[in-house]
């Protein structure tokens, strides 16, 4: 009999279901010779600190250092406290007896890094010796699983998979279990005052922003603008230069003239530059990018695009979503065009979809080198009917995005001219020529500035023009805006490095802080910890949260650049690079970490006196 594991009973159940197989048992499905059976998740983690001999909360105990790491079943809360979860037992016993049985094993759970600590961990504790087979699979349509099971790899392919991974459980137990015990063991006991290796430098970018923010004093200034025509088409300038002293503006000010319409003076055109610019279509959606602009678009938060995007995978309508990658290999992208014409009706897309059927497609987000483990998201091209609002919102933001990657550039012509009258004056203006991939959504760019004018008219150098109106516009200078859902998951794609260009950022992206996979459980684990709430789309850290970040500020623990260097780490390990360095260099960060909250947590005592917290 061949023993598949999934990771979940809803995508073991599909799997059977693709097979044939319909004999429903305890906990597996089986018929045509296979056995489909399921984890729920995690079913188990490394061993809690009682394990290992370290009972209670005590400084003595800290470091606490593991020779060797154990795996324990997944506890439940219950009014005895926290015990072995009977279910997950149960379903251990049912995949102990199939393994036994096994003529071969094959392993279903999500091709990622998550998905293989599953089933490695379930597979060890176990102590399963059978050689096992690997399902790798970017879809779950019927023909992309069958395609997968012919074409099964070796489990051994994926070791160096399964090291990341478990370096990463590894790395985070030993982080965050003794920088939590030391911080709440210096703080008095009083309370548990949770750290970690990722969530606690999100943690510290999050108050910063939001100190900086409060600590901030606006400064006045004034700019000069004018107003002038040509040919019944008015346009707006602005001084190149703002001015601080209020008296030596309205000065300034009174030296422009104000010039009726026809008369013969006013701005005199002193330069003119009309330069074309292509803008390249966007990239193709990986989970961050597409969690960011659900966002900004719709406010959903970061966990509730991966579980919509989650469950249009398992419906069999966009490939699989825990993807970092914004690329496609040749190799997918010749089914691109036969997967664009399943658009063609679309009531949104659909002429688009029309247009590019005519049209060479760009290849900008055609990379095999930039693919990771699996392609950007992509629909599948089978029939979505039915589905709730949320979920046409977010499968609609994938099929767009498609159309847009392989959409024409949008050309535009940027127009600077210089205008003299008694200062300087610069009016700019954009006007698109062919509006390319943004005619997908019709939107206009994001940080098109007030100032700038929706088109200019045609001015020549030496021209005089009328001035209509002037006037003196007293500013203020603003501060950063605090951080939503899209801008934190921008921020932590660079380690909170402010960059822009969505190919450097890219380019970043094994340095961020977490993986795109992750980074929605780290906002929700910090809004569970009291750390951070919602205040409509802005995160906001809480009392609690800017206490804790105080004290770790301007430890190791809090530093985002140092973090990811970690998550870098992780990622060369996954090429085959050497395992004990990295749990070297991690024991000696968790040594470093825990003297330096063991000393530190005392200031914090006073800081949480007015606040009703979780005891030890």
């Amino acid at each position: 009999m061949k023993i598949v594991i999934a990771e979940k009973p809803s995508v073991g159940r599909e799997l059977a279901k693709v097979f044939g197989a319909t004999t429903r048992k305890d906990g597996y499905i089986e018929g045509k010779g296979y056995s489909f059976t399921w984890a729920f998740g995690h079913l188990l983690q490394l061993a809690p600190p009682q394990d290992y001999g370290f009972i209670g909360w005590r400084k003595q105990h800290l470091p606490m250092l593991p020779l060797k790491f154990k795996l324990a079943i997944r506890k439940i809360k219950t009014k005895d406290g926290f015990v072995e979860d009977p279910a997950v037992r149960k379903q251990l016993d049912t995949i102990k007896k199939l393994f036994d049985e096994a003529t071969e094993i094959i392993v279903a759970t999500d091709a990622g890094r998550e998905g293989e600590l599953i089933f490695r961990y379930i597979y060890y504790f176990l102590k399963c010796k059978k050689p096992f087979k690997r399902l790798w699979i970017s879809s779950q349509t019927d023909e992309a699983i069958k395609d997968g099971f012919r074409n099964l790899k070796p489990g051994t392919d994926y070791d160096t998979l399964f090291n990341s991974a478990h370096c990463r459980s590894e790395s985070d137990w030993l982080v965050g279990m003794n920088a939590t015990q030391a911080l709440s063991i210096s703080a008095g006991n009083r309370t548990v005052l949770s750290l970690g290796r990722v969530q606690t430098p999100t943690l510290a970018m999050i108050c910063a922003r939001f100190l900086e923010i409060k600590n901030f004093v606006p400064q006045t200034y004034y700019q000069i603008s004018i107003q002038l025509v040509k040919d019944e088409q008015t346009f707006k300038a602005v001084s190149i230069s703002n001015y601080k002293d209020k008296e030596e503006a309205e000065k300034l000010f009174s030296l422009i003239e104000d010039v009726p319409s026809g008369f013969p003076n006013g701005g005199n055109i002193t330069a003119v530059e009309a330069k074309p610019r292509k803008e390249p279509p966007p990239l193709l959606h990986d989970l961050s990018s597409l969690q960011q602009e659900a966002n900004k678009k719709k406010g959903f938060t970061a966990d509730q695009t991966l579980n919509i995007l989650q469950n249009l995978y398992e419906s069999k309508l966009v490939s699989y979503p825990r993807t970092g990658s914004r690329y496609i290999g040749d190799d997918v992208f010749a089914g691109v065009p036969s997967l664009i014409t399943k658009f063609t009706d679309h009531p949104d897309f659909g002429k688009q979809a029309q247009f590019l059927q005519t049209i060479a497609l760009n290849k900008r987000s055609v990379n095999s080198k930039k693919v990771t483990d699996h392609h950007a998201v992509l629909p599948t091209g089978e029939n979505a009917y039915g589905l709730s609002s949320d979920k046409q919102a977010i499968y609609d933001m994938v099929v767009g995005r498609m159309i847009e990657a392989f959409h024409q550039e949008c050309l535009k012509e940027i127009t600077k001219i210089t205008i003299q009258s008694g200062l300087t004056f610069i009016a700019n203006g954009t006007v698109i020529r062919s509006a390319g991939w943004r005619s997908v959504f019709n939107e206009t760019e994001d940080d098109k500035k007030d100032e700038d004018n929706a088109a200019l008219p045609k001015v020549a150098v030496g021209e005089q023009l009328p001035i209509t109106e002037k006037s003196l516009m007293e500013k203020q200078t603003k501060p950063k805006s605090m951080f939503n859902e899209a801008s934190l998951l921008k921020a932590l794609e660079t380690s909170g490095k402010e960059i822009e260009d969505e190919e450097l950022r890219y380019a970043m992206k094994d340095s961020g802080l977490g993986t795109p996979a992750t980074r929605a459980s780290i906002i929700e684990t910090l809004i569970t910890r009291e750390y951070i709430t919602r205040e409509k789309r802005n995160l906001v850290p809480t009392t609690k949260g800017l206490a804790v970040y105080d004290v770790v500020k301007d430890k190791q623990i809090a530093q985002a650049e140092l973090t990811g260097q970690w998550e870098k780490r992780l990622e060369e390990i996954r090429s085959g690079a050497s395992v004990k360095d990295f749990k070297a260099e991690i024991t000696e960060y968790t040594k470093t970490i825990t003297q330096e909250l063991l000393i530190a947590g005392a200031s914090i005592s006073g800081k949480l006196e007015d606040k009703k917290l979780e005891k030890v």
